[in-house]
């Protein structure tokens, strides 16, 4: 059931982005925020990665957006941000994400701790908290879609 709405919410954020050009993909929301439908979908893939393959696993893969000097860095810099990048690495971190939960048991806990408790984290715990986000997030795009061609609806 978890995997099951994580899925449909991965699925969510990329149905609202389909149909649209790169320029509509990285068009703003209001200024001052630097919130597009392309900054999303880069977050996501960091989220993932953080997540799944950062957190849980221990593994020890860099950042996708070098955050050093912008935490927002997923975000920002689209200008010259390439959308079908973008989107290939939203898709292998999500793929990652699937195989490492298939192979793990909901109760199974994190490789890393976090750095606020130092408590570490249950694969149940994880996939409910993407849930929460791309729920959070995919409002956003609701209105980033809405604003940009109008489109509107549930998936």
């Amino acid at each position: 059931m978890l995997t099951g709405w994580l899925d449909h919410h991965r699925a969510i954020l990329r149905w609202k982005c389909e149909g649209l050009s790169d320029e509509q993909l990285r068009q703003r929301a209001v200024l001052p925020s630097t919130l597009s439908l392309l900054g999303l979908v880069r977050h996501m893939a960091e989220v993932e990665r953080g997540w799944f393959r950062q957190v849980f696993t221990g593994e020890g893969v860099p950042d996708l957006y070098d955050r050093s000097d912008d935490e927002d860095a997923d975000f920002n810099g689209l200008d010259d941000a390439d959308p079908a990048e973008a989107f290939s690495a939203f898709e292998q971190e999500c793929a990652a994400a699937r195989e490492i939960a298939a192979a793990a048991s909901l109760d199974d806990l994190s490789k890393e701790a976090s750095q606020r408790t130092g408590e570490l984290f249950s694969l149940r715990w994880i996939i409910t908290h993407m849930i929460e986000e791309y729920a959070r997030h995919n409002g956003h795009a609701d209105l980033l879609r809405e604003r940009i061609d109008g489109a509107t609806g549930y998936f």
